[in-house]
């Protein structure tokens, strides 16, 4: 009897054994598991939401064409300007000043006074012209050599010829301002008059470009806002039934951020072909203009750092654009 009483609670211990190994079991999800799950879930959507885009073309590509073109026309009027500000720096060599030296000023005085002012950091060449070789310079474009002969002395005084680093009115006036209280200067001529004009006018456009830009980066927001807003509700019952069953709002969020970061990114490649488009049909007539007044100029395109700008920057606003329709339209949809 007690050997079959043992048995049969031997037999019990086993089975409740058994059913002990075959409950619940709790096993930790380690760090790195969690990031790779996410990672993968982010290329998983992002691949998904390209798709999408190119699965409907004739959709996508209008988009594209409207963030393209305004991203594209601040980019085209910066570009130009910066060009412009180039030739501007340069028309027909940096601004010159002429330095006349006091007639009681000696040749050997007056190169060294010369050679002193090319010393300045703040100066890119000075030239000295003594009063013999203006004179010569004058009787061979005046025409009146032979009158300009009979004078019983040089009329004219020795000349330097200053070339600042800045073009800025605002330093030249300081320059005036310096040399015209030198002991050796009888007079300081240079024409700041247009310098100032022109660079009122590079200012205004500067701004001008930056007011544009503002303005049709806001409009990119608000048309990439609409695009949101209609997947949005295209896609309503699958956000409900997704929020049912315990989807958080940043795995509903994340295909349609996606969604906008795809489209910022065309539309700024879009910006660069309208650019690179329009630098291809100006270069000729511009740069036939410009070689008018210098040799050396061409036409320069955003080069590989502004071109890599204007797609962040499309990037950034698509998405910035997607953030604030998700955040405004998403929180509206909730289960019943």
């Amino acid at each position: 009897m007690s050997g079959t009483r043992s048995h049969s609670v031997r037999n019990q211990s086993v089975k409740s054994q058994s059913v002990k190994n075959q409950g619940a079991t709790t096993s930790i999800t380690r760090r790195s598991d969690k990031l790779s799950a996410w990672a993968a879930h982010h290329r998983r959507v992002a691949l998904e939401t390209l798709h999408q885009l190119l699965a409907n073309p004739f959709s996508s590509t209008m988009t594209w064409l409207v963030i393209g073109v305004a991203l594209g026309l601040p980019a085209i009027l910066f570009v130009v300007l910066q060009n412009v500000a180039e030739i501007s720096g340069d028309w027909g060599g940096k601004p010159r000043m002429s330095l006349y030296l006091k007639s009681e000023v000696t040749l050997d005085l007056g190169r060294s006074f010369s050679a002193e002012i090319e010393r300045r950091v703040d100066i890119d060449r000075a030239v000295f012209i003594s009063s013999d070789d203006a004179l010569r310079e004058f009787q061979n474009r005046s025409g009146f050599g032979e009158v300009l002969s009979t004078l019983e002395r040089n009329p004219l005084p020795h000349v330097i010829e200053v070339i600042p680093l800045s073009p800025d009115p605002l330093d030249l006036s300081s320059l005036v301002s310096v040399w015209e209280e030198h002991e050796l200067v009888e007079r300081v001529s240079v024409d700041l008059k247009w310098l100032e004009r022109l660079f009122a006018l590079l200012v205004f456009a500067e701004r001008l470009v930056t007011a544009l830009a503002s303005v049709l980066a806001l409009g990119v927001m608000l048309v990439m806002g609409n695009t949101i807003r209609l997947a949005i509700e295209n896609r309503r019952q699958e956000i409900e039934v997704v929020k049912l069953v315990g989807g958080t709002d940043a795995f509903v969020r994340r295909p349609f951020l996606y969604l906008g970061f795809w489209y910022g990114l065309g539309g700024a490649i879009v910006a660069l072909l309208l650019l690179w488009l329009s630098l291809f049909l100006l270069s000729s007539p511009v740069e036939q203009l410009a070689q008018s007044y210098r040799n050396d100029f061409a036409l320069h395109g955003p080069g590989f750092l502004g071109a890599l700008l204007l797609l962040v920057t499309g990037a950034l606003l698509g998405t910035l654009g997607a953030i604030l329709a998700v955040s405004r339209h998403l929180a509206d949809i909730e289960p019943q």
